[in-house]
């Protein structure tokens, strides 16, 4: 088995190549819920549903978000009773909030949640929260905090950000079934997806850094030089304090990872790092580039037989 750490639109991307590979039910997908929020009495978890519409089939890839062919109906009428909503939700994917909102307020964690969702859209591949907790990634703006949704999706990421934080519970632990998928696994992969509101969220739940020692790993870095492939990865780095390239992205990793995957057009120096072609624009590109990490992960498993 193959597990993930994933989070906005990177690692789905290279999901998407590896599932040309590797059996859907061969593939555990670790997911960021930070970004979680509830919107119009409904529970949006957008990490996680981009996994799902994926592996069932539904996922609009123009946008990597959303159900394709989706409608907005509801969305638009919305705006006579409540204004409008900052994130336009599609009738469809609403309907997945709404269920999942249902299960929740029957008492289901977000765990058992997710895996009714999965069953009911015939995902076969293990989609895991990072955790039943509740946590939420904010960025700190001179207005005060902000939902890292709404800065980001609401301001189109045009607000200077000072910070980021977490609020929620303190004490974060990982599930069991999460702990489980990475001590399970061949190995883990943490795809090109934002080290700081996708991975890190995730790394910072009670148990996960420890088990992640004690396996082989290989992070994917999300820049290409001081810009990444695609959202506020470099903004965000910033206002962690951290260097927004490749080297700041390895900084992150280094106490765990065994293999560390830069572009080949990085012109950052991460010392001992492997370059490959990491641009996946198309799904063959992103089938190329997981035929590569494939046959790391083989040779490390012969290496260890």
């Amino acid at each position: 088995m193959i597990t993930f750490l994933s989070g906005g639109t990177g690692t789905p991307k290279l999901l998407r190549g590896m599932r040309n590979l590797v059996n859907d039910d061969q593939i555990a997908v670790i997911v960021n819920t930070a970004e979680d929020m509830w919107i119009s009495g409904n529970h949006m978890s957008p990490d996680i549903d981009t996994v799902l519409y994926l592996f069932a089939g539904l996922l609009n890839t123009d946008t990597w978000w959303g159900i394709r062919g989706d409608t907005f109906s509801t969305h638009k009428f919305l705006e006579q009773f409540t204004g409008e909503e900052f994130i336009a939700v599609g009738d469809k994917d609403r309907a997945v909030h709404i269920a999942r909102a249902r299960l929740l307020w029957n008492g289901a964690t977000l765990t058992e949640a997710t895996l009714s969702l999965a069953r009911a859209l015939g995902v076969r591949a293990r989609v895991l929260p990072m955790t039943d907790a509740e946590v939420t990634t904010y960025v700190e703006t001179d207005a005060g905090p902000m939902h890292f949704q709404e800065y980001w999706v609401g301001y189109r990421g045009e607000v200077e950000i000072r910070g980021v934080m977490r609020k929620g519970e303190e004490h974060r632990k990982a599930t069991p079934e999460v702990l489980a998928a990475i001590r399970d696994a061949d190995a883990v992969i943490l795809g090109p997806s934002n080290p700081v509101t996708s991975i890190s969220p995730i790394l910072e739940c009670e148990g996960v850094r420890e088990a992640l020692q004690e396996k082989f790993v290989i992070a994917v870095s999300p820049f290409i030089g001081d810009r990444p492939v695609s959202g506020p990865a470099a903004a965000l780095m910033e206002a962690w304090g951290m260097e927004a390239s490749s080297a700041g992205t390895y900084a992150l990793y280094k106490d765990f990872v065994d293999v560390f995957v830069q572009d080949v057009r990085d012109n950052a120096e991460v010392p001992g790092a492997l370059r490959l072609d990491t641009l996946m624009k198309d799904e063959r590109r992103a089938e190329a580039l997981a035929w590569e990490l494939m046959s790391i992960v083989r040779s490390a498993t012969r290496r260890r037989a």
